[in-house]
């Protein structure tokens, strides 16, 4: 091109449309369905690593994790509502109010509750944790808005069967349980806990202090009374009586 060719240009303005947006625009396609799309429940589910599931259902931890990479960060995670196991419920019952709030705004609480008759009993002993942990899965998944359940939901037990055995043993007469029925695997494990946590004998405790021997049945009042004595040594463990020190594994077969 000449220079007399090039400076024809030099008088010629291009025109743009008057219709036209000339602004700059991001686009980001991150190919996910909208949240109220049918695909949205298995979009979500596709996310969690094997390591977070267990017999599928997502664990609390994947729960977490996935939550703040689809809806953001979390801002706030803790419950808001403890109401631990009363002396009187021998079934050990503990339920919490928990809530998860984004940085968004978004707010979401769940309750759930933990007892022996729908937690295994390796977890009765922390029924207050275990309550918190599930409430927090059910917060979660409600943010989510998946159909799973969480793990920490889940239990071995026949839940159903145990409240209708529960419910066939209710005195009808006052509306209350039978404490006189023989102490739970609940009581057992919780009552395991707090002896190895305080280097208490669990067989010379129940024998020296409660007259009773831990090899024959020992009711679910005597067991609740046990439990509140181990909590009263744990408030103050100069009160424990040194005869009961020293912890032994199986302590209930000896």
């Amino acid at each position: 091109m000449t220079k007399d060719e090039d400076m024809l240009f030099d008088t010629i303005e291009l025109e743009t449309p008057s219709n036209t947006d000339t602004s700059v625009v991001d686009i980001i396609d991150g190919g996910a369905p909208s949240i109220t799309d049918p695909e949205w429940n298995d979009y979500v589910m596709s996310l969690f690593t094997k390591k977070e599931m267990y017999d599928g259902n997502p664990l609390v931890a994947g729960l977490r994790r996935v939550a703040e990479l689809v809806l953001g960060t979390i801002v706030y995670s803790g419950p808001t509502q403890v109401f631990p196991p009363q002396r009187d419920d021998h079934h050990g019952r503990a339920t919490v109010v928990f809530t998860v709030e984004f940085e968004n705004g978004m707010k979401f609480s769940e309750v759930a509750d933990c007892w022996e008759g729908n937690t295994d009993d390796m977890f009765c002993a922390y029924a207050i944790a275990t309550a918190s942990t599930r409430a927090e899965g059910r917060a979660l998944r409600k943010a989510l808005r998946i159909r799973a359940v969480a793990a920490e939901e889940m239990t071995k037990k026949d839940t159903a069967k145990i409240v209708r055995d529960l419910s066939a043993q209710k005195d009808t007469s006052d509306g209350g349980y039978d404490d006189s029925s023989r102490m739970s695997d609940a009581q057992y494990n919780f009552i395991d806990v707090k002896c190895r946590q305080l280097g208490i004998n669990g067989a010379i405790l129940f024998k020296t202090i409660f007259s009773v021997d831990n090899n024959r049945k020992i009711s679910k009042k005597v067991a609740s009374d046990i439990i509140d004595r181990l909590n009263e040594y744990q408030r103050d463990k100069s009160t424990i009586p040194e005869e009961v020190l020293g912890y032994v594994e199986e302590w209930r077969n000896q």
